[in-house]
């Protein structure tokens, strides 16, 4: 996916056989190079042209019958510069594996000590689907269409909000499903939640 010749450079670059210049905001896109994924100007033209797969997790303490007891929310600022609570959620990258992904997007956000419990194989609940439109299906990403695998996970070690996460709240399933936190919420993620609660039997 590389430019053409005369192609306008995409923003934060200079004219080709210049050293791209990086914005703040494209710093996560341009760490996870190495790793299999694309420079942010390549990224703009695949989320311009194809869905892209994501997870997103919901994390959870459980106590030793397997109930869950507490949800973790982050606390994020939008591109907007608003702040909302959200779940953990990042892409998939190329060759990686979904559970390679959710351990990656986990410590990335909950920190290295978080000890998340998964499977050999994780299966999601529920499979969604964001789009720029969100008036499509109520879950709404302006940048990109993201087809994302949604997972409950317990974790057992102790968490830490890292990464561009301000704040991480635990809260009974209770509180994060009540009207006032759900209003926190954007993007879609408030449904995941509730999809989440119901799936593990804690919906009010």
């Amino acid at each position: 996916m590389g430019g053409c010749p005369g192609r306008t450079p995409a923003p934060g670059y200079t004219v080709a056989g210049q050293r791209p210049r990086r914005t703040v905001n494209e710093t996560a896109d341009v760490a996870e190079v190495a790793s299999g994924w694309l420079e942010p100007h390549a990224l703009e033209d695949a989320r311009a042209r194809l869905p892209v797969v994501y997870v997103d997790a919901v994390p959870v303490r459980v106590d030793p019958l397997g109930q869950v007891t507490e949800v973790g929310l982050l606390l994020r600022a939008r591109p907007d510069g608003s702040i909302s609570r959200a779940i953990v959620s990042g892409r998939v990258l190329y060759a990686e594996r979904v559970r390679t992904a959710l351990l990656r997007h986990l410590e990335k956000d909950l920190g290295p000590m978080a000890l998340p419990r998964l499977p050999p194989a994780p299966q999601p609940f529920t499979v969604v689907e964001y789009f720029p439109d969100p008036s499509v299906t109520g879950f709404h990403d302006p940048r990109q269409h993201a087809v994302s695998l949604a997972f409950v996970v317990p974790v057992d070690g102790d968490c830490a909000p890292s990464h561009d996460a301000l704040d991480l709240s635990w809260l009974s399933p209770e509180e994060a499903v009540s009207p006032q936190v759900q209003l926190e919420m954007a993007g879609g993620h408030d449904k995941v939640l509730r999809l989440a609660m119901a799936h593990v039997g804690r919906l009010p």
